[in-house]
């Protein structure tokens, strides 16, 4: 079956879970590790002819833009991961639509080509912020990837659907981040620390689980800052957030070739889906 790869392009210093004590005003002054990172993950790409969606921060383009040709070169997506990396319902939806179309419209003068397809910091669109998806489909955005349907302190809509739905009343299709099902209850499995945290034996059981048993594809995402284990480290961060960030960041590059080698990956769809009321 094939699965959906995404790429959350952004740099370790960007993450909220830091945003306490690295203000985006610092960010041009702290050692940046994207570029290698992310030619690593292009060249692991390249070696398993596997193509993907690549989320890019505006910033990181802004800085970087050769980066974002190197990505499109090699034959992957472009989408929108907002300029600065706020978190969505703490911006007014005038703020938000600022970053959004500067974010967007620097893509697209990057690339020559629309950017239709958007993937919130921090998984952003909570029942808070889901005006954010009326902004997304007047900018011309057709494709969204940014609800997490767990609860969670920092994102989630818990009881949002579970796999690729279009929303009943927006021209817009929602790509959730996968969960699995074990006793009734939903398990993120599908990137990021969960990859992380998680062997990979129980990932793998549960990403098969939802080819095999619910015959649907998941959405995996991965950022580059997770493949670099000897990168800076925030000292005076809250527990909670090193244990986030930190944990089994040496497991990840060889987890994730596992990973290419053990299912079918590929870039988000254009193609519609059924529309689904609920949100």
């Amino acid at each position: 079956m094939q699965n959906y790869l995404t790429i959350d392009v952004e740099d370790y210093f960007h993450v909220a879970a830091f945003s306490d004590i690295v203000s985006s005003g610092q960010w041009s002054g702290m050692e940046s590790r994207v570029t290698a990172n992310l030619r690593t993950i292009l060249s692991l790409l390249k070696k398993h002819d596997v193509r993907a969606t690549f989320f890019v921060l505006g910033w990181i383009a802004d800085k970087y833009p050769q980066l974002v040709l190197d990505i499109m070169a090699d034959g992957h997506d472009i989408g929108c991961h907002s300029y600065w990396h706020r978190k969505i319902y703490e911006l007014t939806p005038a703020e938000f639509r600022a970053d959004t179309l500067k974010a967007k419209s620097l893509l697209e003068k990057i690339c020559n080509r629309e950017i239709t397809a958007y993937r919130a910091p921090s998984y952003s669109i909570t029942a808070q912020s889901l005006w954010a998806l009326d902004i997304l489909a007047e900018t011309g955005f057709t494709t969204d990837s940014s609800i997490f349907p767990i609860r969670h302190d920092v994102y989630g809509i818990p009881d949002a659907p579970r796999f690729p739905y279009k929303f009943n009343d927006r021209e817009m299709t929602e790509f959730p981040i996968s969960t699995a099902v074990f006793f009734g209850r939903k398990i993120p499995v599908s990137g990021g620390g969960y990859f992380r945290i998680f062997p990979y034996w129980f990932t793998k059981l549960a990403l098969k689980r939802i080819n095999n048993k619910e015959m649907q594809p998941f959405v995996f995402y991965l950022h580059p800052w997770e493949i670099d284990h000897t990168q800076p480290r925030f000292r005076q961060a809250r527990l909670r957030s090193k244990l986030r960030h930190y944990i089994n960041l040496d497991k990840t590059m060889q987890r994730f070739e596992r990973l290419l080698n053990d299912f079918r990956l590929g870039p988000l769809p254009a193609s519609r889906v059924a529309t689904i009321s609920g949100i």
